[in-house]
């Protein structure tokens, strides 16, 4: 993941800084996707497991990166309340 890039990508809704989302988040938010409990905004299952996600600094809401791709939209992110 390029960190220049990261140093400028917002949420696109609220304008709030974006960090790469922790290990452990990640290993936690594809456990829940192995098991089928995950839905992105649009409220598609998620059913691709990811390597790098981008957290918005509030916590709640995380966009997922595919192949080294951050997918900056709505209705991709994913709600991390699914994930407690």
């Amino acid at each position: 993941m390029n960190i220049e890039l990261l140093d400028i990508l917002v949420c696109p809704e609220t304008k709030e800084k974006v960090i790469l989302a922790s290990e452990d988040l990640m290993k936690s938010l594809n456990h829940a996707i192995k098991i089928g409990k995950v839905v992105n905004e649009k409220g598609e299952l998620v059913t691709t497991i990811l390597q790098f996600g981008l957290l918005r600094k509030d916590g709640k809401k995380l966009y997922p990166v595919r192949n080294l791709i951050p997918l900056m939209t709505v209705e991709e992110r994913i709600s991390m309340e699914q994930i407690k």
